[in-house]
């Protein structure tokens, strides 16, 4: 299976956990999460095509992603949803994904 279909599985299956549930949205991060570190240009490629309500749900893993990735690239991707979509205010959780890039 491929990144973006990792991603759209883990997404379907995001959308279905209740928000109560702690144990089941942690999981579902952590898996999210790794599937978007494995590649810098796939998850970019990924990104660049995903619609605004998946751009939100990930948007609660950027700065893990970031951490993992190091990637300036990834930082200007997401600069662009800011942009693109700027009733979603993203600004805050790209600040603090950038963060987490050493230097």
């Amino acid at each position: 299976m491929n990144i973006s279909n990792k991603i759209k599985k883990n997404l379907e299956e995001r959308r279905n956990i209740n928000e109560e549930d702690d144990f089941g949205l942690e999981k579902s991060w952590t898996e999210l999460t790794d599937v978007l570190s494995m590649s810098e240009d796939e998850t970019i490629n990924y990104l660049k095509n995903c619609s605004k309500e998946d751009v939100l749900l990930i948007s609660s893993v950027f700065d893990d992603v970031s951490e993992k990735l190091q990637s300036r690239k990834f930082i200007s991707c997401l600069r662009e949803f800011d942009k693109k979509y700027p009733d979603l205010k993203l600004t805050f959780f790209i600040d603090d994904a950038e963060s987490y890039i050493e230097n």
